[in-house]
């Protein structure tokens, strides 16, 4: 019987010329900035006597690439993530599922599709590009936060094995940003500067690779809260379930529910392990007034209200009031379109991940 290692082997994607092209030039943009990169890194009074390529080869071994989402968000064609990831056990961009977790612009013209002309210098913009050639993003978890390295833009996360960093781009901070310090696994430093220069300690995290127990689940470690701050991560080429990844970890709001089920079965068709973080949990009453706006209080109040008799917000119950502005968009005129009441549920969860408490106990 074929192991897994020898599916991997053999379904590994074929990049199309797109996809190699995007590779290539941030590669060299990351390699013309290695002498200076370097420089800045040995300027840090804080990471003096930081070996910079003993760090890159920490990162490329044992760091992993978590692409963050909500599984119950509706897609274009009406099913859920979860339902779509189920069919194939295929991860798809924006482009493809028509939701965003993010900027919601990947569309020709917009503002997602500008950024991408820039930064993979208009390799996705020959004519007879698909959208299913575009990047799938992510980030890389350098601190084994148990909620992924970016759950800003989702409760659940998919992990990616190692081998996949092979054809994957990667700047510091959002792409949206026109970042500066950019580069491919093979000439990181200057994506290694960026985050030092922000965070000097990361340097310390680093160099704790690999980390404990699968899925980050060790006793005492602080939740993953950044919003704003991570590597982001690129990934071309498809992205497989059953060769690419090694685990799907699942917020605990889910367990029980369809969404757990549907994940479940995957992951069990695919081979990889299915696993638990702790989730973020607030009552209305503990939403910031100030943090996402003043809205966020009012909002919190209604959701609740309405599909959390336990009086308490997580994942899934802003999921389906998410679903609810999709379906019956009327029933929350007095907020705004629709779009704009997503966005109010988008920024919500923005206040569960910076505020919530992580009450329950991981699977």
């Amino acid at each position: 019987m074929e192991t897994r290692d020898a599916l991997r082997t053999a379904l590994t994607p074929a990049l199309t010329p797109a996809q190699h092209a995007a590779l290539r030039h941030l590669r060299i943009r990351g390699t013309a900035g290695r002498e200076n990169a370097l420089v800045r890194i040995q300027a840090m009074e804080r990471a003096g006597g930081t070996d910079p390529d003993a760090l890159v080869s920490l990162i490329r071994v044992h760091s992993r690439i978590t692409l963050n989402f909500h599984p119950d968000r509706l897609l274009a064609n009406s099913l859920t993530v979860a339902e779509s990831l189920s069919q194939d056990g295929r991860y798809r961009s924006q482009y493809e599922t028509g939701i965003s977790n993010g900027s919601r612009t990947a569309v020709p013209g917009g503002a997602r599709d500008g950024w991408e002309e820039q930064l993979f210098r208009g390799a996705y913009h020959v004519p007879g590009v698909r959208p299913s050639e575009r990047p799938k993003y992510g980030a890389v978890n350098l601190y084994d936060h148990p909620h992924g390295a970016a759950p800003r833009f989702g409760s659940c996360h998919v992990r990616l094995l190692p081998e996949v960093s092979g054809r994957t781009t990667y700047c510091h901070g959002g792409s949206q940003d026109g970042p500066a310090d950019v580069g491919t696994i093979d000439a990181f430093a200057c994506v290694l500067a960026g985050l030092l220069e922000d965070d000097p300690a990361a340097a310390g995290a680093i160099g704790k690779l690999p980390y404990g127990p699968a899925g980050g689940l060790v006793p005492g470690l602080e939740p993953g809260r950044k919003l704003d701050e991570f590597v982001e991560a690129q990934v071309h080429g498809d992205l497989d379930l059953a060769t690419d990844a090694e685990a799907l970890v699942l917020d605990p709001s889910f367990r029980g529910t369809e969404t757990d089920r549907l994940l479940t079965a995957l992951a069990r068709r695919c081979g990889i392990a299915v696993e638990w973080h702790t989730g973020f949990v607030l009552k209305p009453d503990e939403v910031d007034a100030e943090f996402r706006g003043p809205a966020m209080v009012p909002l919190a109040a209604r959701i609740v209200a309405t599909y959390a008799p336990a009086g308490i917000l997580d994942a899934e119950v802003l999921g389906r009031a998410a679903a609810s502005v999709v379906r019956k968009p009327e029933t929350w005129a007095w907020w705004g379109t629709r779009d704009e009441v997503l966005q109010y549920v988008k920024q919500l969860w923005h206040v569960l991940v910076r505020y919530g408490r992580q009450e329950r106990t991981a699977p």
